[in-house]
């Protein structure tokens, strides 16, 4: 025995020697609880490390460094701790913590800590440099990492293919008009096209001149960048540039050469308009790290020193996370919200909300106070959805509320207005419905931030080379699932008041989850480690929509994850399954996946079932003395490659699973009232 058997064992011999299951899952839910309460901020909230992927600690160094801005000793350390931590045994770095090498990655940490000051004779960093030399030097590196190289002086811009601003005149409904793109993709290239047009970098120095020798294999002022636009290392190639593109590139390649000056200048300030709006609107946050970087880079070049060079660097230092590791950038400004959210929802699912009821009341308080409160001003105009009534993944300032966090915001506000005596406005949490039902697609599912706006052939336009399903805001199994749940909660909280469009909703729902559903009976996630999670959402949409426990896909779905139980009684999925769309096993079974699974079947009537109870006593088994579960690797994932920490799901996850478990099987003992 280990773990929580073990403690069960020592403070009550009695009911571990008559293998009373019921104690063991109540007494791990039980320290579980108390660790997860002790976790909690004075704000009411829970968060944690949201680092992982290999690209934003450069791109911040840069930032620094374009500013003239001094990175304090403690940081500078941090940064460089991380960096050099994550360093593959060939000397690479990947594209995320636990990736191979990447040759974007791998050539711009080699620039940043050259940056932060880290000698050119270090051990670490001339594995680094002869990596880069051996697999095609930077000339190969991902077009995003070209662009940051640029404006370091590091690659110059004739070896881009354009970034043209001229593209945000276009009328509103042409094709390819950037308020079309995911929002994510079209508020990291705004900067990147002010960038590109005005050809912004930095001056020439000694060290800018040993950073060109260390890049590339010959000699700087010899190199024709112009015949590498498209020359991508076959670590970065992880999709390809199409030929629609190619043919998209050699047009704006002609445009270049010929475009009209008054009409780039109008361009630049059109696109600088928008920038500055962003800014204001998420209080110089940002939509995340990468446009954040890129805003404030633009700031530095046009107005350095200015207000906003300041606020901007305010803002984005939030996204910083001080770990035993080192200083990691998060992926967001803060999991605040998220976390807060299932936290409390898991802590409910136990049934001792009344035992934990000031944790309650103070998930519920950052709950109340992080729901934004007003749509941002001319919305329309600057491509913003409405947002009143919505939820973040992080606090109100952020700004950009996102489906299935307002989703998962909603269904916790409602549940924990019995244990706090106070409630959000009435209607407030109306505008939360009317918000949930209008990010509904014509496909019947919901996507992340907005309603797709493009067509899926804008895919093929991709140019960053190593993200996948970046053009367009597609529709997800997890937001769809989330919404779903949280329109059934809605039916009830307001009866009779949406009953119809809420109906009409969830059979629309229903059948995209339908759809979704492969062959083998899984779900595919977008969003996390992979076919446990989207098959986790894709059973508990269906439910939610009023399918039987019995239903076909259901019975399906559950088969897929049986059929994929370790001896052990866990699940562990290896995080390539998202690279190459097909579940892989890991070698060793993780809780976090376990969890998802057994949320999966105790909900779908399988709690009874052998496999059910294997997967609550690997949980057992797995569960440390403090009441958390073990550091586990990665399991969160955007767009198809890049890994990113979720630290807390391995902290809630487990304890919700078990206590549905509990609750559903007939030997579970665990108090449910």
């Amino acid at each position: 025995m280990t773990g929580t058997l073990i403690q069960l064992a020592e403070e009550n011999p009695t009911l571990a020697r008559a293998g009373n299951a019921g104690a063991a899952i109540q007494f791990a839910v039980d320290r579980g609880l108390d660790f997860l309460a002790s976790l909690q901020a004075k704000d009411g909230s829970w968060r944690g490390d949201y680092g992982g992927p290999m690209f934003l600690p450069p791109m911040y160094v840069a930032a620094c460094h374009i500013a003239g801005r001094r990175i304090p000793e403690v940081r500078r350390q941090g940064l460089i701790s991380y960096m050099q931590g994550v360093q593959n045994p060939d000397g690479s770095i990947g594209l995320h913590e636990e990736d191979d090498g990447s040759m974007f990655t791998t050539a711009l940490t080699c620039v940043a800590l050259r940056l932060l000051g880290v000698a050119q004779d270090d051990a670490g960093l001339a594995r680094m440099r002869a990596w880069v030399l051996d697999n095609g030097t930077a000339l190969g590196a991902a077009s995003w990492g070209k662009f940051i190289l640029a404006l370091l002086n590091l690659y110059p811009y004739e070896g881009l293919n354009p970034i043209l601003p001229e593209l945000w005149l276009l009328p509103r409904a042409a094709p390819i008009h950037p308020g079309r793109l995911w929002c994510h993709c079209r508020q990291v290239y705004l900067p990147m096209s002010y960038l590109y047009a005005t050809k912004a970098r930095i001056e020439e120095s000694e060290l800018v001149a040993e950073l060109r020798r260390d890049l590339y294999n010959q000699p700087y002022d010899q190199i024709d960048f112009s015949r590498h636009r498209d020359n991508v290392a076959s670590s970065d190639n992880r999709f390809p540039i199409s030929l629609p593109l190619r043919a998209v590139n050699v047009l704006q390649n002609a445009f270049e050469r010929r475009h009209n000056p008054a009409l780039r200048s109008r361009a630049i300030e059109e696109v600088y308009r928008h920038i500055c709006y962003e800014d204001k609107a998420t209080n110089y946050i940002d939509i995340g790290p990468v446009n954040s970087v890129l805003n404030t880079i633009v700031h530095c070049f046009r107005d350095p020193g200015g207000p906003r060079v300041k606020k901007s660097f305010a803002a984005l230092d939030g996204y910083l996370w001080e770990t035993p590791a080192g200083t990691k950038v998060n992926g967001y400004n803060s999991t605040a919200l998220w976390d807060t959210a299932f936290s409390a929802q898991a802590i409910l699912s136990t049934g001792l909300g009344g035992r934990y009821a000031d944790t309650l009341r103070a998930a519920f308080g950052y709950i109340k106070n992080n729901q934004i409160l007003k749509d941002t001003p001319e919305h329309d105009s600057y491509h913003r959805h409405r947002c009143r009534g919505g939820w973040p993944f992080s606090n109100r300032a952020h700004g950009w509320p996102i489906t299935d966090c307002t989703s998962e915001g909603f269904k916790s506000a409602v549940e924990l207005e019995k244990f706090t005596g106070d409630s959000i406005d009435e209607d407030l949490l109306a505008d939360s419905v009317k918000l949930i039902l209008s990010f509904q697609n014509g496909d019947g599912g919901w996507s992340s931030y907005e309603r797709q706006r493009g067509g899926a052939w804008l895919e093929l336009l991709n140019p960053s080379q190593v993200f996948g399903d970046i053009m367009v805001d597609y529709s997800y199994v997890e937001c769809t699932s989330a919404c779903m749940q949280a329109l059934v909660r809605a039916k009830t909280r307001f009866a009779g008041r949406f009953d119809a469009k809420i109906d009409r909703a969830l059979r629309r729902g229903a059948d995209f989850i339908k759809k979704r559903q492969r062959a083998d009976g899984s779900w595919e996630g977008s969003w996390a480690v992979c076919f446990t999670y989207g098959t986790w959402f894709g059973t508990w949409g269906l439910l939610a929509a009023g399918a039987p426990e019995n239903a076909p896909e259901l019975r399906r779905a559950c088969g897929f994850l049986i059929g994929r139980q370790n001896p052990d009684g866990g699940w562990g999925e290896d995080w390539r399954s998202c690279t190459r769309r097909r579940y892989i096993r890991s070698t060793d079974s993780r809780a976090v996946n376990t969890a998802w699974a057994l949320l999966s079947l105790s909900r779908c009537g399988l709690a009874t079932t052998a496999p059910a109870r294997r997967a609550a006593y690997f949980l057992l088994e797995r569960q440390l003395a403090s009441g958390d579960w073990p550091q586990e690797p990665l399991v969160g994932v955007f767009n198809k490659t890049t890994l990113i920490n979720y630290e807390n799901y391995r902290r809630y996850f487990p304890i919700w699973a078990l206590a549905e478990y509990a609750r559903r099987s007939s030997n579970g003992h665990a108090r449910t009232t």
